[in-house]
């Protein structure tokens, strides 16, 4: 039976909106982490065969196929292609689970899987924001509101439906907010990210985690929405930055001496209501673990995606899972979330955490945006 194996994962800084990587160009940004990956691996980059991108706003700067333009601005081979996905913040989790794919069906033996997403210089919406200047309608159409009617779909109040569905209540959602960034000040402080950064533009840490966050603070900002619960503290930080992995076959290891640090354990993706649209980890994990001959005892790490605090609240309620392995160094509510990178750069901080623990498997989730959510399970070896 045919693996495929995680051989490098590499990540610049998460940098703060308008923070140190705004002026870097998105291309440029993920072009860092491509050539840090190849210099880390020792991967003869010409005998790589594809690129798989994730990049949710394609506009601008971020358009034209990015992953290949990234390719070449990090000087590697022309011979090599590459294709840019979406799958909203899941994206490059996505190209994860493309590049494993083509490895795993045999077709292909080193896929490069990786994401980006500048923030500052492609803000979020612009696709939108653009057609809308030009008298274009919003993306869903007549026969959307035929099935789901008018009605408002947007990720903000599917949080606050989350919140109400599952009673929590904001003083619960801060308490979580402060413990991300507890958790992620103490990571940085103890270098644990050190070894899985390149750095860039002259930032060398993540710039979103706050050491003077307080509940009392958070407490006295505004909500997002009249009489909700959500706030800008217990939403993830709009972010840029760029992640990349590198994917291979047991015949790679062999024919290029490259050594495996992770065994990909199953794939899984589920859609649910695009309503309430951040509810999707919950029955996709049940589905990986299923798949997998997992509990969720058995899992060491969880990395699940902080989009709102309610979303691994949730989470960790219906599937059982002890909240000291999950997001332990910190979630996106502390560290942010550049959309099409994240998926890359979780999957990058599940593995040198399960390498500095000595755990043994891995599972990764977020939301998307469509009700839809991604699961990858991987096994540290």
């Amino acid at each position: 039976m045919a693996e495929a194996y995680i051989v490098g994962a590499v990540r610049t800084p998460v940098g703060r909106r308008n923070g140190g990587l705004s002026t870097v160009h998105p291309a440029d940004l993920a072009a860092r982490t491509l050539g840090a990956l190849v210099g880390r691996t020792g991967v003869d980059p010409s005998a790589v065969e594809d690129v798989i991108m994730g990049c949710v706003m394609q506009f601008g700067p971020q358009s034209m196929d990015i992953a290949r333009t990234a390719w070449l601005s990090a000087g590697l081979p022309e011979s090599v292609a590459g294709v840019t996905v979406d799958r909203q913040c899941g994206s490059s989790q996505q190209a994860i689970h493309f590049a494993a794919q083509g490895v795993l069906s045999g077709t292909q033996d080193l896929v490069v899987a990786a994401g980006v997403e500048s923030m500052s210089i492609v803000p979020m919406g612009s696709p939108v924001t653009a057609a809308l200047e030009r008298g274009m309608p919003f993306p869903f159409g007549e026969m959307w509101a035929e099935r789901y009617g008018r009605q408002e779909i947007s990720q903000f109040r599917g949080a606050e439906l989350m919140c109400e569905k599952w009673d929590l209540d904001r003083e619960e959602l801060e308490r979580f907010a402060c413990e991300s960034h507890r958790r992620a000040t103490e990571a940085v402080a103890a270098g644990r990210f050190t070894e899985q950064i390149t750095p860039i533009g002259g930032v060398e840490n993540d710039e979103g985690p706050r050491a003077d966050t307080t509940p009392e603070k958070m407490a006295a900002l505004k909500t997002l929405r009249e009489g909700g619960r959500i706030t800008a503290a217990t939403s993830s930080q709009i972010s840029d930055g760029a992640g990349a992995l590198l994917i291979a076959s047991e015949r790679a290891l062999r024919d290029h001496g490259l050594t495996p640090r992770a065994r990909i354990v199953t794939l899984t993706l589920v859609g649910d209501d695009p309503v309430y649209m951040l509810t999707a980890p919950i029955p996709a994990t049940r589905k990986a673990l299923e798949k997998a001959g997992l509990s969720i005892d058995d899992i060491d790490v969880v990395e699940i995606n902080e989009a709102f605090a309610p979303v691994p609240l949730a989470w960790i309620g219906e599937v059982g899972a002890d909240p000291a392995r999950v997001n332990p160094n910190g979630g996106a509510i502390a560290l942010g979330h550049p959309l099409g990178a994240t998926g890359a750069i979780l999957m990058t901080k599940l593995l040198h955490e399960l390498e500095r623990i000595g755990g043994r498997y891995g599972l990764q989730t977020m939301c998307e945006g469509g009700g839809q959510a991604n699961v990858t399970i991987v096994e540290r070896l």
